[in-house]
């Protein structure tokens, strides 16, 4: 089970329980007229493979960033599909030592993928090594120590490395150089989480009616693990309290539970909001003060809060720290007064 992503002072662990994780995994889409969304992504991966097929050679190494939950996983294990080819996955965290690298290496055959996720967490040395086998296919190990240490060269096959991250940022230049496909995954809209949403109700073998279909896709955030977690506990409501399929009433009734209201903001977003708006006015604030007033890290407020506020447009970053905008005061019933101030703060 995954999920430890590096911040700046801490690790944010996105809590996936195991048996999300297989639920996750069982609903992953097994055929590219599955995977809805990404559009340009598929296309353009699409022609990758299908000219590395026509050459018969391995594909080029690819990267994959974005928020998580949005389908890198997934997208991996449709490339080995259709490739032809053996995956073997792993992530940066669980490779400590050149060694550990090197014993993985070692082991794939031609046209093998190597799926690395949270790559940004690589071990420098680890890196390092990486460098050789990404260009050369070529594995440098060092024997012995001191003047009388020697470097044994072993050849690899010729793989390919699919690796994902959700802060690029924090990729070193030398790596993030050496994969030859880059993309960027893009938060959902409504429609393609639709898509997801019907196709795993089908796999759960739970009837969901439209209207309940389009309140859960409204409610996902634009995330496709969301919108998965949120149809399994209307699944579970609906088993314990309804009949067996999921109206929109009962959805409603899960997700106030849940607290989750019809713009998919949940508790910890309301409470970092309000906490901007009551005890700073509405902002500019720094992320620091915000993360003291509201007992947060700041990893977990820039990876976990705020991409989808700023998505939604209830939250500016400028400057001079966070303000919050006029949209977010009429959606929580709050008056909203114009501060000329901030109207003078550089956005970026």
């Amino acid at each position: 089970m995954k999920t430890a992503k590096k911040t700046g002072k801490k690790d944010v662990t996105e809590k996936v329980s195991p048996e999300e994780e297989i639920l996750f995994t069982s609903l992953r889409a097994k055929e590219w007229s599955e995977f809805h969304g990404q559009k340009q992504v598929k296309e353009s991966l699409k022609i990758t493979i299908t000219a590395a097929r026509k050459r018969k050679e391995a594909l080029e190494h690819i990267l994959l960033y974005g928020p998580p939950g949005l389908g890198k996983t997934t997208f991996s294990h449709l490339i080995a599909k259709e490739m032809g080819s053996n995956i073997r996955v792993t992530s940066g965290p669980a490779i400590e030592r050149a060694g550990d690298l090197a014993s993985i290496l070692t082991n794939l055959e031609k046209k093998d993928i190597l799926f690395i996720d949270e790559i940004h967490r690589l071990n420098k040395v680890v890196e390092e090594t990486l460098y050789p086998a990404m260009e050369d296919y070529a594995l440098d190990i060092i024997l012995g120590k001191g003047p009388s240490a020697r470097t044994l060269r072993l050849d690899l096959p010729q793989f390919t490395i699919v690796g994902a991250t959700t802060r690029i940022g924090l990729l070193s230049a030398p790596l993030r150089d050496r994969f030859g496909v880059v993309h960027r995954l893009n938060f959902y809209s409504p429609q393609e989480l639709e898509g997801i949403i019907i196709n795993a109700s089908k796999k759960l073998s739970v009837p969901i009616d439209k209207e309940s279909i389009e309140e859960i896709a409204k409610r996902a955030r634009g995330t496709p693990r969301v919108a998965l977690k949120l149809l399994k506990r209307a699944r579970d409501f609906v088993q314990v309290r309804g009949e067996g399929k999921i109206t929109k009433r009962l959805v409603d009734d899960a997700l106030k539970m849940l607290d989750v209201d019809h713009l998919g903001l949940d508790s910890s977003d309301i409470r970092f909001i309000k906490s901007i708006i009551e005890k700073h006015n509405g902002g500019p604030v720094g992320i620091e003060t915000i993360a003291a007033s509201i007992s947060e890290d700041t990893g977990t407020i820039e990876e976990v809060i705020e991409p989808y506020l700023l998505q939604i447009g209830f939250l500016k970053r400028t400057n001079k720290g966070r303000v919050i905008t006029k949209s977010a005061y009429e959606h929580l019933g709050i008056q909203f007064v114009e501060d000329q101030n901030r109207e003078q703060q550089k956005i970026f």
